[in-house]
């Protein structure tokens, strides 16, 4: 039985990839900043360790814990939409250090397993907006796309180890928080200047048209786990697959 570790499984695309593989046979470590066990279906095949992604002690005591995996999901991240112009830069470095800096830590944390069995994959989710770019979403933007960068560059260096490296990339999901931690993270910053793109924005998240569900990301995340022919690049939902698409 194969085991496979995710970050950022508290709700969301993490939450329901854990399911997913659980429903299929697979030995579960889901990690999250603070464990909770009334999120997941008791079973015997599941692990659930604490894990701030920001913390170097914290990734290494989770991936002590953990022992041998088969497979990395990379998911642990959050949003926030700011103008530009007014987004603490504090706020930049906590998106970086969380979506960017967290990814390659717990990477880095797993690889030499992996080069000495020469098996494994890693598999690092992110975003479309790295398709297509939405405004207020800057430095959340790029701190997805550094993952996209480092993601492809890594699948070079680890083929020569049969390991496999993959990226996916989710659309519009309501079923996450990142509208609301978003929002949350606007409190303070509604400059004058900006508010009719404030106000465009945030109606467009609450648009209707394609859009992403967790499960939509948990079975493409299987595929890239599981099938060593998948692109390194796959898109997750309807409106992420209509953007990877050539025009």
């Amino acid at each position: 039985m194969k085991t496979i570790l995710i970050t950022g499984c508290s709700s969301g695309f993490g939450l329901e990839t854990a399911k997913y593989f659980l429903d299929r046979d697979w030995k579960v470590v889901a990690t999250m900043r603070t464990p909770r066990g009334n999120l997941l279906p008791g079973s015997e095949h599941l692990r659930l360790l604490a894990l701030d992604v920001t913390d170097a002690e914290s990734v290494r005591q989770a991936v002590e814990a953990a022992g041998p995996i088969d497979a990395l999901v990379n998911n642990a991240g959050f949003g926030a939409a700011w103008p530009f112009e007014v987004i603490p830069m504090a706020t930049v470095r906590e998106l970086f250090e969380t979506n960017t800096f967290g990814t390659m830590a717990v990477t880095q944390a797993v690889l030499p397993q992996f080069r000495q069995r020469k098996a494994g994959v890693v598999v690092n989710v992110t975003s479309s907006v790295t398709l297509k770019s939405i405004p207020m979403l800057a430095a959340y933007t790029a701190s997805k796309a550094a993952v996209n960068a480092f993601t492809e560059v890594l699948a070079l260096e680890l083929e020569q180890f049969n390991v496999r490296v993959r990226l996916v990339l989710p659309g519009r999901s309501p079923e996450t928080r990142f509208a609301d931690n978003a929002r949350s993270g606007m409190q303070g910053a509604d400059d004058a200047a900006y508010a009719d793109l404030v106000t465009s924005v945030f109606a467009s998240f609450r648009a209707g048209g394609p859009i992403t569900h967790a499960r939509d990301v948990a079975e493409v995340v299987w595929r890239a786990v599981n099938d060593p022919s998948s692109p390194i690049r796959i898109p997750a939902g309807a409106d992420a697959v209509s953007l990877a698409e050539p025009r």
